[in-house]
């Protein structure tokens, strides 16, 4: 059914749009178009589980399932841990390679040539530690309830919705309201111009990986929990994430996550329509009609 789709889509588009931040907020500080950014959300969901599981050997009693949900206090407990961790993932990355090659002048194909081989070797360190065997959070089962239209959703995937529209207004309010939100912009529209006004580029660069992980980590954590967790979850939805962002127009929260939703209905109506086959090129016809028609997305600012 067509409303049933519109749900499902509005649910995997949340998950969509909060990977995208990330993938745009780097691409407008940094230059450059990260593709092991995927990888993250991956390790998000992989440090939650395994922290997860750790705080429910220890404290049973987080484990017991909250209200109507399906897992306990120690998923939003190691979903916590799992932020800080894949932050402190990003910046390891950014000091061993990124940061270096741009230290030495490198170009921006480099720099992109270079996410790629981070890409490979974070996901098969993943496979190679937790195999490629899928994982759960939980394996309680949950039915779906009525809301309204014929549409039903269960109580998880409400909760990732809702989830996903208070960290987009958080972000926004994050770059719009606060000094280091406008020492970020200031950067994003000239570097040299912002380290003449007194700020610090390189802590703005540290900020930017710190906040798109922790935003990978919660993407991966949200998607485990609906779906299922394995070390290609990253790269079977870095072509959304990419879509997405170019779609919302790069540097914009809202149209990041306003892309992320029109991906994620896309991708459900074809599913609906079409069928499950073709869900994989509806990413990827958006992207190139995005390019070709209005390359500066829907929230985009035109270039010289």
């Amino acid at each position: 059914m067509i409303t049933q789709a519109i749900m499902d889509g509005l649910i995997n588009g949340g998950i969509i749009g909060l990977g995208a931040i990330g993938v745009t907020l780097t691409y407008s500080i940094l230059r450059f178009a990260n593709f092991g950014h995927g990888e993250l959300l991956s390790w998000g969901a992989y440090v939650a589980l395994s922290l997860s599981a750790a705080l429910g050997a220890m404290l049973p009693s987080l484990s017991a399932p909250i209200g109507p949900f399906s897992f306990g206090w120690s998923v939003p407990i190691a979903l916590i841990g799992s932020m800080i961790l894949t932050a402190l993932l990003a910046l390891t990355v950014d000091w061993l390679l990124f940061g270096r090659l741009r230290r030495s002048g490198s170009a921006i194909i480099i720099l992109v040539m270079a996410s790629f081989g981070a890409a490979l070797a974070l996901r098969n360190l993943l496979e190679f530690i937790f195999t490629s065997k899928p994982a759960y959070f939980t394996n309680a089962l949950q039915i779906s309830k009525p809301l309204f239209g014929g549409m039903r959703a269960t109580p998880d995937q409400l909760l990732v919705l809702g989830l996903a529209f208070i960290t987009v207004v958080l972000v926004h309010l994050l770059l719009t309201r606060t000094p280091a939100g406008r020492a970020m912009r200031a950067v994003s529209e000239n570097a040299q111009l912002a380290s003449l006004t007194g700020i610090d580029v390189r802590n703005v660069i540290r900020l930017v990986w710190v906040l798109g992980a922790a935003l990978a980590a919660v993407a991966g954590v949200m998607s485990g929990l609906l779906v299922q967790i394995r070390p290609t979850m990253g790269l079977d939805l870095l072509l959304p994430l990419f879509a997405a962002s170019i779609l919302g127009g790069i540097g914009s929260v809202p149209g990041a996550m306003l892309a992320g939703l029109i991906v994620g209905l896309a991708e459900a109506l074809t599913i609906q329509v079409i069928g499950a086959e073709w869900r994989a090129a509806v990413a990827f016809v958006i992207l190139v009609a995005v390019l070709l028609l209005r390359p500066n997305g829907l929230f985009g600012k035109a270039t010289a």
